[in-house]
């Protein structure tokens, strides 16, 4: 009775696995910063609310958040207006919306693998065929130019890049953001790009997809920056005459974006960003501690993420033990008392690893990894 199309898909690795945790659970899988939207932007939400703006808005956002977003992308490309930007129901939205316009029943996408959940299913849904390019640990989870030219064929239409990355924590530098550009320019080729921890960084700087490709669809997010993950509030870029395109598709998914929402997200910008860079500095606090208690232990090898708030070290047991699968790590975890996620939600490749989020206090984090400790010891 149901679509082929939706039977299809798989339910996302990440909830199945936090729809089993109890309260006693401690809590390293979601990516949510335990931290609350700033003071003055919980403010603007209710006077916003207050003064009465609960009614329908602009399909494309108000003009005052579409040029607050403007001005703040022109540290990468400094052309972009209120034109260009398209304010969506969470950078979720965003994706689908650009994937719906872009690709169609014929074309190839490439993604990445491990990457994040959506990018697989957004292509797939739009009617397209993903084509994983591998993202490898032993490359610091970077990709390869000859690997990506090599899956390339007359069907590619598009590339989906994400740096920071969830769930590696990689950071692409200007070298491996000018290979990418330079191969959809010279191919082409439609680039979607997801920023939306762009502000999360520690040892490195955000190089952004803006100003450097020709056909680019830009997404990002006000959830991971400014702690507004139950929100769904983000946006995309993308020159004025694809953006007409994916507007229509945004309208008859959402209609339009939640006003009040939007009176906070323009607080956000305009506010001091102080809030932000204390809660930068925490996870960078917390990110070195688990990092550093991850590499002691023998059972797991540790890459170190310079962006975005998870970690996702490979499995290396004795005894041939890196065989095991990595939802079976993760559910032997969840049963001693630790939340992660396995590597294998994140695609084929993501097989032997296992993601931590260090989106939490400290002192659960310390807990959590007592507990990783000893559960990985019953493995041996």
């Amino acid at each position: 009775m149901l679509s082929r199309r939706v039977e299809r898909i798989r339910m996302s690795g990440i909830r199945r696995m936090f729809e089993m945790a109890d309260g006693n659970t401690v809590m390293l899988g979601l990516g949510e910063p335990d931290f609350q939207p700033p003071e003055h932007v919980v403010e603007a939400y209710k006077k916003a609310l207050e003064s009465g703006k609960n009614k329908y808005g602009p399909t494309r956002g108000i003009p005052e958040l579409r040029e607050a977003i403007a001005r703040r992308l022109h540290r990468w490309k400094k052309d972009v207006d209120a034109e260009n930007i398209l304010v969506t129901v969470s950078a979720t939205e965003g994706l689908f919306s650009a994937c719906q316009s872009l690709f169609e029943e014929g074309d190839e996408v490439l993604v990445p693998d491990p990457g994040f959940v959506l990018y697989d299913s957004h292509v797939f849904l739009s009617g397209a065929k993903p084509v994983r390019y591998p993202l490898l640990y032993e490359n610091g989870f970077l990709p390869d130019q000859d690997t990506l030219l090599g899956l390339l064929s007359p069907k590619t239409k598009g590339i989906i890049v994400n740096t920071p990355s969830n769930p590696t924590g990689t950071v692409f530098n200007a070298e491996i953001v000018k290979m990418i550009s330079d191969i959809a320019n010279d191919h082409g080729l439609f680039v979607v790009s997801d920023e939306v921890y762009d502000e999360i960084i520690y040892d490195a700087e955000h190089i952004s997809f803006l100003g450097r490709v020709e056909n680019h669809v830009y997404v990002n997010s006000f959830s991971k920056t400014y702690a507004m993950t139950g929100w769904r509030m983000g946006y995309i870029y993308a020159e004025k005459e694809l953006l007409d395109q994916v507007a229509k598709i945004h309208y008859y998914t959402v209609a339009c974006p939640p006003t009040p929402t939007q009176y906070a997200a323009l607080a956000a910008l305009r506010g001091p960003q102080d809030p932000v860079r204390r809660m930068v500095e925490e996870f960078k606090k917390r990110r070195d501690y688990i990092v550093s208690a991850l590499q002691e232990m023998e059972e797991f090898e540790t890459y170190h993420p310079q962006g975005a708030f998870y970690v996702f070290p490979r499995i290396n047991l004795p005894d041939g033990g890196r065989d095991i699968k990595s939802e079976d790590v993760a559910m032997h975890l969840l049963r001693h008392g630790v939340l992660s996620t396995p590597g294998r939600a994140f695609g084929e490749r993501g097989e032997g690893h296992i993601r931590f989020s260090y989106a939490n206090s400290l002192n659960n984090i310390k807990e959590g990894v007592a507990r990783i400790k000893k559960a990985m010891s019953l493995l041996k």
